[in-house]
C-alpha cells in the first residue's frame, strides 16, 4: 500500500483551518505566515516548500489566485471560496478604497451593472501650487481630455481601475456592508459615503459613466443626501477650480430646492468652468458660469 504523504494526512485540518478562518484575501507573505505558524501543529517537513504549499491548496481546497497585471507594479491576490472582487480590491494598496462608478452602484445611485471598479490610493500631501488660477489655463485644460489612470488591470470580466488621488485625509470614506453584482456579501468595505461619492463624479465625471450618468446618481440621492453636509466637505477638500459651480449646476438640473442650490450659490463664481472636457456643442448656464453639452 503506497505511504500517504504528511500533507494528504494533514487535509482535512489544513482545509478546515481556511474555511473557519476569517480571513479569506490573502497576499503571498500571508500565506507563508500561515505555513510557518502551522506547520508543527500540521506535522508538514521541513522539505515541503511554500510553492508546493500553495499549489496543494489550489489544487485540492479551495483557493484561487487573482491576478492584477497593473503597468510597472503587478499585484497578486490568493482568495478562499468565493469572495467579492469588492473585497479583493480594497486590499491592493495600504488604506485604499472604492470610489466613483463603484461607490455609486453600492449606495444605489445607479441602475447599470459597471464593468469597471475604482480603487483609490490618495498620494502622499503635497504642497499647493502657488501660481493664480486664471481664465485661460481653465479654458486650455477643459479643452484637453480629461487626464486618466494608466493602472488597469483586467479580472475575469471586470476591469480594475487603481487611482492616485489627491490627498483629503480620506475624508468622507466610510465603512459599508453590500452585496454585490454576483450575489456575492462584501463586509465592512471601506468607500467614499454619499456626499463624498457625489462630490468625486462631478470631478471626474468620466470615473462615473459620463455626466449624464452623474445627473442621474443626482436625482437618485434626492432625500437621502445632506447638502449642508456635502458643502462643508466642498470646503474642507478646497479644490483649486471651482468644482463647487458644476455641483450646483446638477443640484439644480436634478429638482433640489432653491434652498438646497442656493447653499452652492454662496460660494464665490470668479471664471466660467465646465461641467466635462472636451465638449463639441456647448450650452451655458449664467447662474453658474457653467458651460455644459448642449442638449444636457
Amino acid at each position: 500500500m503506497p505511504k500517504i504523504s504528511r500533507i494528504k494526512q494533514a487535509k482535512p485540518a489544513i482545509l478546515a483551518h481556511f474555511d473557519g478562518s476569517s480571513q479569506k484575501v490573502f497576499r503571498y507573505s500571508d500565506l507563508q505566515r500561515e505555513l510557518a505558524g502551522k506547520r508543527t501543529t500540521w506535522k508538514l517537513p521541513l522539505t515541503l516548500g511554500f510553492g508546493k504549499f500553495v499549489q496543494f491548496l489550489l489544487e485540492e481546497g479551495r483557493l484561487r489566485m487573482l491576478e492584477f497585471s497593473f503597468p510597472y507594479r503587478p499585484e497578486a491576490r490568493y482568495v478562499w471560496g468565493d469572495v467579492s472582487l469588492l473585497q479583493v480590491a480594497v486590499t491592493l494598496r495600504p488604506q485604499c478604497y472604492l470610489s466613483h462608478y463603484t461607490a455609486m452602484r453600492i449606495h444605489g445611485l445607479t441602475e447599470q451593472i459597471p464593468k469597471t471598479m475604482y480603487v483609490n490610493a490618495e498620494q502622499t500631501p503635497k504642497p499647493r501650487s502657488a501660481g493664480r488660477l486664471e481664465q485661460n489655463r481653465i479654458d486650455l485644460a477643459f479643452r484637453s481630455p480629461m487626464r486618466k489612470t494608466s493602472l488597469v488591470a483586467q479580472v475575469d470580466d471586470v476591469r480594475v481601475c487603481l487611482l492616485n488621488g489627491m490627498h483629503t485625509g480620506e475624508l468622507g470614506v466610510i465603512r459599508q456592508d453590500t452585496v454585490d453584482d454576483y450575489q456575492l456579501s462584501a463586509q465592512g468595505l471601506r468607500v467614499t459615503g454619499l456626499e463624498r461619492t457625489l462630490i468625486d463624479i462631478a470631478v471626474r465625471p468620466a470615473y462615473a459613466g459620463g455626466v449624464f450618468e452623474v445627473l442621474k446618481a443626482y436625482r437618485n440621492a434626492r432625500g437621502a443626501v445632506t447638502i449642508s453636509q456635502l458643502v462643508k466637505m466642498i470646503r474642507e477638500l478646497n479644490y483649486v477650480y471651482p468644482y463647487h459651480q458644476a455641483i450646483g449646476f446638477y443640484l439644480e438640473r436634478a429638482g433640489y430646492s432653491s434652498k438646497e442650490c442656493s447653499l452652492l450659490a454662496q460660494f464665490p463664481q470668479e471664471f466660467d468652468f465646465y461641467l466635462t472636457h472636451q465638449m463639441r456643442e456647448k450650452g451655458y448656464s449664467d447662474r453658474w458660469r457653467l458651460f455644459f453639452p448642449k442638449g444636457f
